[in-house]
């Protein structure tokens, strides 16, 4: 017979690619994830995993029976959720991935907010600017920016109309002056951002129909938005943010927005989620949550942005 728990480590471990990596997740020891495999292996009599000392991958058979295994778990889960929950309570526990900047200054509040109104739901929230491997980590939904064209994710828009936005406090530019061309903002050290591996240091204006690309020195570089947000506030250069990022640092006065007669990139705000997993009732709340105050944020964007 098979072993619900037997089921789920194969899936872990499948994602994961390690047996030990699946051990360390679920709190067992490495050794009783083997033996849960070896007991799966036996009881359907097929090879799931080809090991060696170096690697894990899983055998032909193994990946035909991997999304039946998954369907499976999913079905489980949905029917105890069904028996176990009223369909107008949200509980359980939702698992949730942000950028580093938007999600510390912008969701985290959010995510406060949603638990107020719904304390039986437990939140696990992950920070980190890397693009989430929603069916790899062990995540329900993901905010991220830019455009989604991968067909095997949900992605549903939350803001679709945000833009990049050139921004320096008013220290750095009382000392050096501010930009009101391209051409002299070129002139001016950029911090910059890195995302992997991919220095972002040519930056894309708009005005009057003609694009312009401007190529920057870059002071200080990093793969944390937070951390160039950061930086742009104490007066180490100009950053190219997100105006969902920095909204509120304009509005305080932290900021000011550089040659706002121009266009930044567009860099819409989805949220993804795997295809295979239905959008729970606690999903689609937390969803409407976020888009309703994105678009407070967004009704406040200069002209020149839109």
């Amino acid at each position: 017979m098979l072993r619900l728990e037997d089921l789920t480590l194969f899936v872990r471990a499948a994602a994961l690619g390690s047996f030990s990596v699946a051990a360390r997740e679920a709190g067992l020891p490495p050794a009783q994830v083997s033996s849960a495999i070896k007991r799966l292996e036996t009881t359907l009599n097929i090879r799931l995993f080809a090991r060696s000392t170096r690697s894990l991958r899983l055998t032909p058979e193994g990946e035909t029976w991997l999304p039946y295994a998954t369907q499976m778990l999913d079905t489980l889960q949905a029917g105890l959720q069904k028996i176990q929950t009223p369909d107008d309570e949200v509980r359980g526990t939702l698992q949730v991935a942000v950028p580093s900047d938007l999600g510390r200054n912008l969701l985290l509040s959010v995510m406060q907010d949603f638990r107020r109104r719904y304390p039986a739901l437990r939140l696990r929230i992950l920070f980190s600017d890397h693009l989430t491997d929603v069916f790899k980590d062990p995540v329900d939904v993901a905010f991220r920016y830019g455009n989604n064209d991968d067909a095997s994710f949900i992605s549903l828009p939350v803001a679709p109309q945000n833009r990049r936005v050139l921004v320096a406090s008013s220290a750095w530019l009382a000392a050096h002056g501010e930009p009101h061309t391209p051409q002299e903002l070129a002139g001016h050290p950029a911090l910059t951002y890195v995302l992997r591996g991919r220095l972002y240091d040519r930056w894309t204006l708009l005005r009057d129909g003609r694009v312009h690309e401007v190529q920057m020195n870059s002071a200080i570089m990093s793969d944390d938005a937070e951390v160039i947000r950061r930086l742009a506030i104490a007066g180490e250069g100009v950053a190219n943010k997100s105006w969902l990022d920095v909204s509120d640092d304009i509005r305080e006065g932290r900021l000011k927005i550089l040659l706002p007669q121009y266009q930044g990139d567009s860099v819409p705000l989805n949220m993804i989620c795997p295809h295979r997993k239905q959008l729970s009732t606690a999903v689609r709340l937390l969803y409407d949550a976020v888009r309703e105050k994105c678009a407070a944020l967004l009704a406040q964007m200069p002209e020149g942005s839109v």
